[in-house]
């Protein structure tokens, strides 16, 4: 099983190396070169994915008790790949700003800015939701933490009811000797 899924790494380490590469290159193409590596890198997108999907099906396929590790190394592939699919989505926003450019013959600074601020409202947004998130767990961490503490709470409850009644008993159990030490007194 792991076997299978190590080829299936390698092969998506190399793939995505590729891509990498060619994201990287895509910005600094003109017309033809720069559709059809465009192109090229949605079909090598695919073929990730489609790498992504096999290591998943793959580690369903490995017993429970190994599967944690490699559930964590899905997560960061998961990662990776969102990761190039944003870069490349940057990359073809400015290559379609260009052909924009060149088909109405902007002198480009305006889609700039545009970009710019569209970039800077993209972190906003993505702080926003990390923040968001790491709200939500620790809500979820507090929730938690409040539900073990109901719980102590209750058994505590418990013990103070059963001492108060031992202590009912004791109290009941002393009046008794009391009565009979009085009545021995008294005799």
């Amino acid at each position: 099983m792991s076997a299978d899924f190590e080829s299936y790494e390698q092969d998506f380490a190399v793939l995505t190396a590729d891509i990498t590469g060619r994201i990287a290159r895509v910005p600094k193409l003109v017309g033809d070169e720069k559709k059809q590596m465009v192109a090229n890198v949605e079909k090598q997108l695919e073929e990730a994915r489609e790498l992504l999907e096999q290591m998943e099906l793959e580690v369903r396929e490995i017993p429970p008790q190994s599967r944690g590790m490699y559930s964590s190394r899905m997560r960061s592939y998961k990662q990776e790949m969102g990761k190039l699919e944003a870069d490349f989505k940057r990359s073809r926003i400015a290559y379609s700003d260009e052909v924009r450019n060149e088909l109405l013959g902007d002198d480009g600074n305006s889609s700039e800015n545009q970009r710019a601020h569209l970039l800077d409202n993209t972190e906003r947004l993505e702080r926003s939701s990390r923040r968001l998130e790491a709200g939500y767990q620790i809500a979820v961490e507090t929730e938690q933490i409040g539900q073990e503490m109901l719980e102590n709470l209750s058994h505590d409850r418990e013990k103070i009811q059963r001492a108060r009644e031992r202590l009912r008993e004791t109290d009941a159990n002393l009046g008794k000797s009391s009565r009979i030490l009085t009545g021995m007194l008294r005799r």
